[in-house]
């Protein structure tokens, strides 16, 4: 592994998508003092798709308007005949969905540099019905790379834009750790290390989830009061679930659990926001996801994550009533009086 230096350093970011364009694009910015220059190439399986990068140097389908550096240069094909490439990295990002990082990392099995992903989520779709998180599938398929998670409360938008974020280097390597605060720390995000990966992981999956119910929340008119309600009880099934599976409290209170929750449960660039806003208008799922254009993973791992927590013996009733809302069990009405009718209970702290 490459030690955090100021030497320039080799970055592939693989897919396209909105987030891993942003970062392509932010970490070919002029580092700081401290931080290492670095050489990025933006990788897509589809051939045509690359072509379109190339020739329009911007993301047109998933970043209009945000021009690639001259720095960033892009490749496409099958990832398995990209050997020499691979061979060449001291940083390999992995931005595809959640649903995808699986064949990834199993195509990266024999990389020497570290992997570190984007996305955030519980995998779906599994046998067993209990979905895992990006470092349990890490473990499954691939466990002898070196890997890590680079969360945090990021639009896509705003990072390609140059505006000030801030976001988590999660990793038990501590090495790894200071590679990717080197390697994407600029003047306009900060990066912050952390080796609670677990806690992080579920922080970025479970606000996707809380966001479709604050969208919602907003759709419906139910007024501010109900919306800080909302996020703060969501932001305790968070915590109860994180603590479940090895996480320590004090991770979601940071940029991970409370940032990124925040950010996306308010803002307005926020896709599962956007889809909890589509429901209280009376469109179907099917009409929300459409509308979208993009993947909101909230959607696609909301079960997921109640099927998780209850095999832990975990209460996540916001989530559950998520999951009944998307499955068409409820109505966005109902979703209302059925978290207002339940019990009085203790708001005693999480320990």
């Amino acid at each position: 592994m490459p030690p955090a230096c100021t030497c320039c350093m080799n970055i592939l970011v693989l897919g396209a998508g909105a987030w891993g364009t942003a970062l392509a694009i932010n970490a070919c910015m002029e580092p700081g003092s401290a931080q290492a220059a670095v050489r990025v190439t933006l990788w897509v399986r589809d051939a045509a798709q690359g072509a379109l990068l190339s020739a329009a140097r911007e993301n047109q389908r998933y970043l209009p308007g945000y021009a690639f550096p001259a720095a960033l240069q892009v490749v496409a094909g099958d990832l398995q005949a990209q050997g020499a490439l691979l061979a060449q990295q001291d940083l390999i990002v992995v931005a595809t969905p959640m649903a995808a990082l699986r064949s990834v990392l199993m195509q990266l099995r024999g990389v020497s540099a570290p992997v570190v992903w984007l996305c955030k989520g519980f995998e779906v779709g599994l046998a067993q019905g209990e979905g895992l998180l990006g470092h349990e599938v890490q473990a499954q398929v691939a466990p002898g790379l070196t890997t890590g998670v680079l969360s945090g409360p990021s639009f896509a938008q705003e990072v390609a834009a140059g505006k000030p974020s801030a976001l988590v280097a999660a990793s038990t390597n501590a090495a790894l750790r200071a590679t990717l605060v080197s390697a994407f720390h600029r003047p306009n995000v900060r990066v912050y290390a952390n080796d609670d990966v677990v806690g992080v992981e579920v922080g970025g999956a479970v606000k996707n989830v809380l966001a479709i119910a604050t969208g919602l929340c907003d759709g419906l008119q139910l007024g501010l009061n109900a919306r800080a309600a909302l996020i703060t009880r969501g932001l305790m099934e968070m915590t109860r679930l994180g603590l479940a599976l090895g996480a320590r409290a004090e991770t979601f209170m940071g940029l991970s659990g409370l940032g990124d929750l925040v950010l996306t449960a308010t803002g307005d660039l926020s896709r599962n926001r956007r889809v909890g806003l589509a429901l209280a208008q009376g469109k179907t799922l099917q009409q929300a996801v459409e509308q979208l254009g993009h993947v909101a993973e909230g959607v696609y791992c909301a079960r997921t994550v109640v099927q998780r927590a209850a095999h832990l013996g975990v209460d996540m009733p916001i989530a559950q009533t998520v999951v009944a809302l998307l499955d068409g069990r409820l109505q966005a009405a109902q979703a209302v009086s059925v978290l207002m009718a339940r019990e009085p209970g203790s708001e005693a702290p999480i320990r």
